[in-house]
């Protein structure tokens, strides 16, 4: 009788405790959940607001990995880095702005066929308007006759109002000039973000690994976790590196192979059109797009038949397709981890986010997360939804 009722109490706080731990653990499961959701909702919303500032930034920082290579090369020779990144920064810009001479020719050449082909196709189409005239369009001619010499009988009925003006309405022409003194705001704040970003680009690379050493003197008191915390910068650095090698395999296989395509079919400005096609490579699908559209309209202004602009636009969209489909995934897989869904639902954040640039750094942000989380034991689980 006494282990009885010595029992039965024991059972009883078993199963009183137990209840209330099971409630505890789903309130913390609920609570962690709904932290985690609002930390995401208001990490979106900072992002998009400090747009300004972490868009220049993230520009920079990819134009640092991808300069410093070549800054290091002179900071062996004695040259001192703020010197080595102001005389790369500045090669690049006189290379951009040699380049953009020639470039610049050939737009105008362009826009010099625009006014004629628009004429050319308005006076074909009045007359293969003259010539087929279909039933339909002489009924609707007559039915617009009927209508005004109803209209007519109606006003010689009603009587004359003396002194009153008729209204005229006429059609201001577009004015170049006031469009351009209306954009002239989104002009100077990009060209504003274009001097941060090359500020930024350089002081970065001035700096060199400072920054590298203090996230790694920051880490922790143990060698361990600074060891991990170089382990983890290399792998950001070496993991950016690869991209932009890659984006520049990309662009210049579409570049080269587009102009070569062109000179073949008899396209007029087909240097134009090759580094247009290369740069626009590094946008992916909006880049592409556009070039498709652009060639398809240039080549209907050269040769005045469609059947001819859909030929130098479909050459245009199989090269950019080997390039998206068939070269640049082959080459992201051999330097990164990533898989497709990731890499496609990165594109449509970062896009929607920040626009043509988030399209283009899209997938070193993510390259840089995954190796982030790789590292981290409580991020792994992302990591392994980021990886293959």
């Amino acid at each position: 009788m006494e282990y009885k009722g010595h029992d039965e109490p024991h059972n009883a706080e078993g199963n009183n405790s137990a209840v209330p731990k099971t409630a505890l653990i789903e309130a913390v499961s609920i609570r962690s959940m709904s932290l985690i959701i609002l930390t995401g909702i208001a990490t979106l919303f900072f992002i998009d607001w400090a747009q300004a500032v972490l868009l220049p930034l993230m520009v920079a920082v990819l134009i640092s990995y991808a300069l410093d290579p070549l800054v290091s090369a002179l900071d062996h020779i004695k040259i001192p880095r703020a010197i080595s990144a102001a005389i790369i920064l500045l090669l690049l810009l006189g290379a951009i702005a040699g380049a953009s001479i020639p470039l610049q020719t050939e737009a105008i050449a362009i826009l010099d066929k625009v006014p004629v082909a628009v004429s050319k196709f308005q006076r074909k189409e009045a007359r293969s308007a003259k010539q087929e005239e279909s039933i339909m369009e002489k009924a609707q001619a007559a039915a617009k006759q009927i209508e005004e010499s109803a209209a007519q009988g109606k006003k010689d009925n009603q009587p004359e109002h003396q002194g009153i003006t008729p209204v005229r309405v006429i059609e201001k022409p577009t004015d170049v000039q006031d469009y351009a003194l209306k954009s002239a705001p989104a002009v100077l704040v990009l060209v504003s973000q274009f001097i941060s970003v090359l500020l930024l680009a350089f002081f970065i690379l001035a700096v060199g690994p400072l920054y590298k050493r203090k996230v790694v003197r920051i880490s922790g008191p143990s060698f361990g976790r600074m060891r991990q915390a170089a382990r983890i910068m290399n792998e950001f650095h070496y993991q950016v590196r690869r991209f932009l090698f890659v984006m520049l395999l990309g662009g210049l296989f579409v570049g080269i192979l587009t102009w070569l395509a062109f000179i073949a079919l008899g396209v007029e400005q087909a240097l134009f059109w090759g580094v247009v096609a290369g740069v626009a490579s590094a946008v992916p699908y909006l880049g592409p797009f556009l070039v498709l559209i652009g060639t398809g309209i240039a080549a209907f202004i050269q040769f005045g038949e469609a059947n001819t602009a859909l030929i130098v636009a479909g050459t245009s969209l199989a090269i950019t397709s080997i390039q998206g489909y068939l070269l640049t995934p082959w080459l992201t897989s051999q330097v990164s981890t990533l898989n497709p869904v990731a890499i496609f639902v990165g594109l449509l954040f970062w896009g929607w986010l920040w626009g043509p640039v988030g399209l283009i750094i899209a997938t070193p942000i993510l390259m840089i997360i995954k190796s982030l989380c790789d590292h981290v034991i409580n991020l792994r689980p992302v990591g392994e939804l980021l990886g293959k």
